[in-house]
């Protein structure tokens, strides 16, 4: 039978980025939005504090964008500081690559297996969901879900007792499978 894992974000991931007031590279956003206006153009920045002395630095997210070719309910949203557009931007490529930012997921994500009903099992195959972009190595999940060091899931994996269709060793941000013989 197929158990289906999902791991989802708990809270705003940090902001990898260097202070200039501070030695912080930390950054922790609060989902505020700064909508600058030029006449009919806009400019509209994410706001986030450093974790260390508390300055604000911005994040940008569109630069001189005419006023009429914003969607009425982005805008609205922008100026109610909705934390979920927040975040929908966070995970955006496009805006991390422009301010040259990383994010930082540590302690910022859980892992939901629906109960300890897999690990009694001799055979499990498992589906792992994410439902947001969260890079983690796929050994450290099994070893959660299952309640085992990663050393022993490292062992399990080079006797051939645990396989998956995906690198088990490296970072994942997407959706897999794996089963586990015991």
């Amino acid at each position: 039978m197929l158990s289906t894992w999902v791991v989802m974000p708990t809270c705003l991931p940090l902001v990898r980025r260097r202070c200039l007031d501070c030695v912080s590279e930390r950054f922790q956003a609060n989902g505020k939005f700064r909508v600058n206006a030029h006449h009919k153009l806009l400019d509209i920045w994410l706001l986030v504090l450093c974790t260390g002395c508390g300055q604000t630095a911005k994040l940008t997210v569109l630069e001189r964008v005419n006023v009429r070719s914003l969607h009425p309910e982005l805008l609205d949203r922008l100026h109610a500081n909705d934390l979920g557009l927040a975040a929908e931007l966070l995970q955006d490529p496009a805006v991390l690559r422009r301010n040259r930012v990383a994010l930082d997921w540590d302690g910022a994500w859980r892992l939901d297996t629906g109960g300890p009903d897999h690990r009694d099992r001799e055979v499990a195959d498992v589906s792992v969901r994410f439902t947001a972009r969260i890079p983690v190595r796929p050994l450290r999940l099994i070893a959660e879900g299952f309640g085992l060091s990663r050393a022993e899931t490292g062992r399990l994996r080079t006797a051939g007792k645990l396989v998956s269709a995906v690198r088990l060793d490296g970072r994942l941000s997407g959706d897999f499978t794996f089963t586990l013989k015991r």
